[in-house]
């Protein structure tokens, strides 16, 4: 079976986790002749060129989760790590002091850029550097090969202007009165033959309980990814990030605001809106708590059902994304 999987960060890295956790139940090591290939396809909306260096911080949190070399406590960057090189730079003037980058971390980054000087697409760079660890178990494709990096639209001390997410994200807290969302270059950008290949092959389609706008929204924004979603004859199964009311986790509550979008599964769901009425979703779970959602869904032609979206660790988590996977199965997979 072949599934496709459009996600940011640490949402997106957990439910990674928990799909190849079940698949790897159900079918270990291809018994019985069945083999799973997941495609991951992840938001490029927050990189950012600091210090001379191409930091993807979703592909990465991704990437270094399903390795399990991520900084559980943290919940961002490598384990173990040091952050002498951080302090260097600093001391210099260079980069931004509140945006620590680990000595490990830096690697990574060193490498990235290294590539794509020699001229390799980033994702040509991407699948370079994932094989440093063969365990993972997911190919992780950014969603374009362009940089397309967003900006926020901020007042700041009565000032109207534009910072880098990250800034708005990490430095303020996605605090300063905000009026929305700035993707530079998406016109100039066009999704990657790699990830549209695999949201058109795939047998399923899933959207991860990520931030609805600046993950899953910015990866939509990128020319051909709606296509490619409109086009797939797979289902359609998202994952609602809100719970009860709450972001699972991060400041997504105050992207949706920024958008005049809801902080409730139902106005999520709606917001992707259905396949049927030019949205991407088929179906979309929310949690058991957010049961009364499911009716306003069902009538815009979202088929919905409630199961628990806490994921906790990767059990849990392969409970959740099995639960998806048989939604898919009830849509004709």
């Amino acid at each position: 079976m072949k599934i496709a999987v459009l996600a940011g960060g640490v949402g997106g890295a957990k439910f990674l986790r928990g799909l190849r956790h079940h698949l790897s139940i159900i079918h270990p090591d291809g018994e019985g002749g069945h083999t799973d290939e997941v495609s991951a396809i992840v938001n490029t909306g927050d990189d950012v060129w600091l210090a001379g260096l191409k930091v993807c911080p979703d592909l990465d949190s991704i990437m270094y989760s399903l390795a399990g070399a991520n900084d559980e406590v943290r919940g961002w960057g490598r384990a173990g790590e040091s952050e002498r090189v951080s302090a260097e730079l600093t001391a210099f003037g260079v980069g931004w002091p509140w945006f620590t980058l680990g000595d490990l971390d830096l690697g990574t980054h060193i490498a990235r850029s290294h590539f794509l000087r020699e001229g390799l697409r980033l994702t040509e760079a991407t699948e370079r550097i994932q094989s440093r660890w063969p365990s993972i178990g997911v190919r992780l494709l950014p969603v374009t090969d362009a940089d397309v990096p967003t900006f926020v639209s901020v007042t700041d001390d009565g000032v109207d202007t534009e910072i880098h997410f990250e800034e708005w994200w990490v430095k303020h807290r996605a605090n300063l009165p905000t009026r929305g969302f700035v993707q530079r270059g998406v016109e100039e950008a066009n999704i990657t033959p790699e990830a549209r290949a695999a949201i058109l092959d795939a047998d399923v389609v899933l959207i991860a309980p990520s931030n609805p706008v600046v993950s899953i929204g910015t990866t939509l924004d990128i020319p051909g990814v709606r296509e490619a979603i409109a086009a797939t004859r797979a289902p359609v199964v998202g994952v609602s990030p809100i719970i009860d009311g709450s972001a699972v986790r991060g400041m997504a509550a105050a992207c949706l605001t920024a958008i005049g979008v809801g902080v409730t599964a139902e106005a999520v769901g709606l917001h992707y809106g259905a396949r049927t009425d030019g949205g991407i979703l088929d179906a979309w779970l929310v949690d058991s708590t957010d049961a009364g959602a499911v009716p306003a869904l069902h009538g815009a032609g979202i088929r919905s059902r409630p199961v628990p979206l806490w994921m906790h660790d990767d059990e849990v988590s392969g409970v959740l994304a099995a639960a998806a996977l048989k939604t898919a199965r009830e849509l004709g997979v």
